[in-house]
């Protein structure tokens, strides 16, 4: 049986993903802050870990490897948002939105380079489409998601060479935690909770997408209506790409 590995793994799209691999035979190792609500079943291990913990997340991995026969799939799905103008900001929000969506999946990476290149296997970072194209009052997440993707594809040059693929989903807006967004002072709300988003799509929809983009071996996976059309404009027009977003973002349209 193989085995996923997947941060964030108690949130809607991690869940998701979980039970789509698990139907197609996999056992998941769902890691996260939190795993209440989770159950460690046969085909399902949840791992509580704070993933900015350097030495935690290091403990927890090696306990993983320790424990399966192999690891052939890391996905890298934690991360949070910051929604508010950069204005308003300050240094340790933006830091800390770093910490969770780009330098935890970096250390978790490095725990689990060695198992992937002995399985063969997979990272698999999820992105956003504001890992390729601006989003309005998003900057620090903005900057943390094109960091991530920055890494995996550059990582994936060096991988190749020991049969190790390294994929990039972009979903669009998922709707996993409206009326959720547990905002604080800083800004920082949990995934899935924006308000201002366009064209939700369910956590199981965009898990579909991703593990079809996965099988089929693609490096970028475009998850929604809105990552597919954002990827086309942002390469033929940058600038049109920008009025568009301002026009449905910034404005709170949703209209044509």
């Amino acid at each position: 049986m193989k085995t996923a590995v997947i941060s964030g793994g108690n949130g809607g799209l991690g869940r998701a993903l979980a039970a789509g691999l698990e139907a197609q035979g996999w056992h998941t190792v769902l890691m996260d802050r939190n795993t209440a609500g989770l159950q460690a079943t046969a085909s399902r291990t949840p791992v509580p870990v704070d993933l900015t913990d350097t030495a935690a997340l290091q403990r927890a991995a090696a306990q993983v490897i320790a424990t399966r026969p192999s690891i052939d799939l890391v996905i890298y799905n934690a991360g949070v948002s910051q929604i508010g103008p950069f204005a308003e900001s300050d240094p340790a929000s933006h830091r800390k939105v770093f910490e969770i969506n780009y330098f935890a999946a970096v250390e978790m990476a490095r725990a689990f380079l060695l198992p992937l290149r002995q399985s063969r296997g997979t990272h698999l970072a999820i992105s956003s489409v504001a890992g390729f194209a601006p989003l309005h009052h998003r900057t620090a997440y903005a900057g943390s998601k094109h960091a991530l993707q920055g890494f995996f594809a550059s990582l994936r040059s060096e991988e190749a060479a020991h049969g190790v693929r390294c994929q990039i989903a972009a979903p669009s807006f998922v709707a996993t935690n409206i009326g959720q967004a547990e905002q604080g002072g800083d800004g920082i709300v949990r995934p899935g909770s924006a308000p201002d988003g366009i064209d939700y799509m369910t956590p199981e929809d965009a898990a579909a997408v991703i593990l079809k983009g996965l099988a089929r071996g693609r490096d970028f996976i475009p998850v929604g209506r809105v990552a597919a059309l954002a990827a086309l404009v942002m390469r033929a027009s940058p600038g049109l790409y920008q009025r568009l977003m301002r026009r449905k973002i910034a404005t709170g349209r949703t209209d044509g």
